[in-house]
């Protein structure tokens, strides 16, 4: 069933007053791809009522009190995507469309949409029950962090949106236990993977440079950085505080990792993967064209790419869902009315992470040290696809499945890492599972910028494209490779960028279309780079193009829409 949006349907429920209510700035889509639904699925679960507003008209009352005031909480998210990435492009541009709009407009998510909505909750219930942030925009700004669209180093999102509480990560179980709490009267500042604001920093808690400081300061605001990133593993990590004026944020340790039994039931919870009907009638959703018949399969990423936020908000360490889990999905999507045969995707982060881990992370947390994937695989990471190879294999048992996609991107060095079985999954990939083009991402192509970037060398990407055009002709198969590159990281410079269009023409022979100018998201290793214009782990100073034109010939040179006009030589008569 859908969660109820309207006060019909709390009448034909029987219910006089919800636990909690869901805001989000996306449109209400049902499904396991998207927060709000999973965090509102698993309350109802655990027996609290739940409703959801999504997209309030922030100019009225109308949307805002139409399903009264909460019992216990108001949970506010800004949806899938931070509201100023959804609004604007790297160069400052407003996107016109939005995949998670009933109609695509771009007309309904607000800038800033945490704040809106908390603003919106106060402006409407005087003294009313706790407003809990949660979702990518307030987990990725739950401390002091950089804000591209200010340019300047803004408070903790909690503070500025006078909310009580904030959920960082994924919460299904830090909701749960949250709601419980509220529930008995008992104080919630306990649980894990929540943050307050306090008085004081709690004994034991590592304490970060003020906010004040670190607004001022780029030397304190990289220190700041590095002991937040650090500690984001629910084996490891320790409690945070960061005074923030008279006042300070508290951070509590991560909540534990599910194990893989309450992953699965997460997503054995019935989802309708549909938007509700209250908002199919303003317009369908582009975003439900591929997650509707997709599955995920696990979450969480070791490949820490310095532009990425995933590491802060999902997590370094990967979990999976069992074989038996997803097959039951793909069985349950087979059985839709619409569908046509074909599952698009079956990946998490990145697609082929399933199945195996590091055995001393799994013990201890990750390494302070090193990485997993940089510069080269680490010895101790036991890199086998077996495990996806065998589920690729049953999915296409299924009765009903056609064809399943691995639709998201892949690490190409992890399949030339694993000696045992990495060649049998680009051949199983190559004969069933690309839709013409298989997706990578290489970013770029100069050793200094990959460096920056976290990202394995180009003799890796050779090596990879050669096999994969080796797998398709013994297969007999006229595939490609999609190649993702970003213009305009810090570092980047134009000079770079023209080394990248040579590398692709006469290596990769192709002119790359997926080129992307570089967004500094907040809590990124690549947002502190181009704040402090300084590589954060050697102190060198580095060359950050800012300027919007700049940005854009950094693209263009790659996409070549910024060719000079031909001169047309004149005829004898002068024309």
């Amino acid at each position: 069933m859908f969660l109820p949006t309207t006060p019909t349907e709390l009448q034909e429920l029987g219910w006089s007053q919800l636990d909690v209510i869901l805001i989000t700035g996306d449109s209400y889509i049902d499904s396991p791809f998207v927060g709000v639904s999973v965090i509102g699925k698993v309350l109802m679960d655990a027996g609290f009522k739940v409703g959801v507003i999504a997209q309030p008209d922030v100019q009225s009352a109308v949307d805002i009190t139409r399903l009264g005031e909460p019992r216990l909480f108001w949970g506010v998210t800004a949806g899938s995507v931070d509201s100023m990435v959804a609004n604007y492009t790297a160069t400052g541009r407003p996107r016109r469309a939005d995949d998670y709009t009933p109609g695509g407009q771009n007309t309904k998510r607000p800038n800033r949409a945490t704040l809106v909505y908390a603003n919106l909750i106060r402006r409407h219930f005087k003294n009313t029950v706790p407003i809990v942030l949660g979702g990518v925009e307030a987990s990725l700004r739950r401390i002091a962090h950089y804000d591209f669209w200010s340019d300047a180093i803004r408070r903790s999102v909690l503070f500025d949106a006078k909310a009580d509480y904030l959920l960082y990560g994924m919460a299904e179980g830090a909701v749960h236990e949250l709601a419980q709490a509220l529930d008995q009267g008992a104080d919630p500042t306990g649980i894990r993977g929540l943050c307050y604001i306090g008085k004081s920093a709690p004994e034991g808690y590592i304490e970060l440079p003020a906010y004040e400081l670190v607004a001022e300061n780029k030397d304190a605001f990289t220190e700041m950085f590095h002991r937040f990133y650090h500690n984001n593993d629910p084996l490891s990590a320790k409690g945070l505080a960061q005074q923030h004026f008279d006042r300070y944020l508290i951070q509590n340790p991560p909540y534990p990792n599910l194990t893989q039994q309450e992953l699965d039931e997460v997503y054995a919870l019935e989802y309708e993967r549909a938007q509700h009907p209250y908002y199919e009638k303003q317009g369908k959703v582009k975003a439900l064209e591929t997650i509707r018949f997709s599955i995920p399969t696990h979450r969480g990423c070791y490949g820490e790419c310095n532009f990425c936020a995933i590491a802060v908000h999902e997590g370094r360490t990967v979990q999976w869902r069992s074989q038996q889990s997803i097959l039951a999905e793909a069985q349950t999507i087979a059985q839709l009315p619409d569908f046509q045969g074909t599952i698009y995707d079956l990946s998490g982060p990145t697609a082929n992470m399933y199945g195996f881990e590091c055995p001393v992370k799994l013990r201890r947390g990750p390494c302070e040290d090193k990485r997993c994937l940089y510069p080269e695989t680490c010895p101790t990471l036991p890199v086998d696809h077996r495990q996806q190879i065998e589920l690729l294999r049953k999915l296409r048992l299924i009765k009903g499945v056609d064809k399943v996609f691995v639709g998201s991107g892949l690490r190409y060095d992890l399949v030339l890492s694993d000696t045992k079985n990495g060649a049998e999954y680009l051949k199983e990939l190559v004969e069933y599972h690309v839709s013409g083009q298989l997706k990578i991402a290489p970013e770029h192509t100069k050793p200094e910028v990959l460096a920056r970037m976290g990202k394995p060398d180009n003799g890796t990407l050779l090596e990879f494209k050669r096999q994969f055009d080796a797998a398709n002709l013994k297969a007999g198969k006229k595939q490609f490779l999609s190649y993702y590159l970003i213009a305009a990281y810090p570092g980047c410079t134009l000079g770079d960028m023209h080394e990248l269009k040579r590398f692709a023409s006469q290596k990769l022979g192709v002119l790359p279309e997926q080129v992307q100018v570089f967004t500094p998201t907040p809590s990124t290793y690549a947002s502190v780079m181009y704040w402090t214009e300084m590589d954060p782990f050697t102190g060198e100073k580095l060359f950050v193009e800012k300027n919007p034109a700049g940005k854009k010939q950094q693209k263009e040179t790659i996409t070549g829409h910024n060719k000079p006009p031909q001169r047309h030589r004149r005829n004898k008569t002068g024309k």
